[in-house]
């Protein structure tokens, strides 16, 4: 499977994270989302979930992530 190429992150003023730690923690967080993203969506397949319903789960998944450090 290949790894999706990941963006140049960057912070909500518009500059560029260069952290070279904080890049590869980023890279592992997202190979690990992809992986067990991959594995779950094959999962749903196999047991003849509509690929559309599987890839719409998938979305809302995403969509409802709280963000815990939102300013207020």
């Amino acid at each position: 499977m290949s790894k999706t190429k990941l963006p140049t992150w960057i912070r909500d003023d518009k500059s560029i994270v260069a952290c070279t730690e904080k890049i590869r923690v980023m890279k592992e967080n997202f190979d690990e989302i992809q992986q067990i993203t991959q594995d779950a969506f094959e999962d749903g397949l196999l047991m003849e979930v509509s690929e559309q319903q599987m890839r719409e789960a998938l979305h809302a998944l995403v969509d409802s992530l709280v963000n815990p450090y939102a300013k207020k």
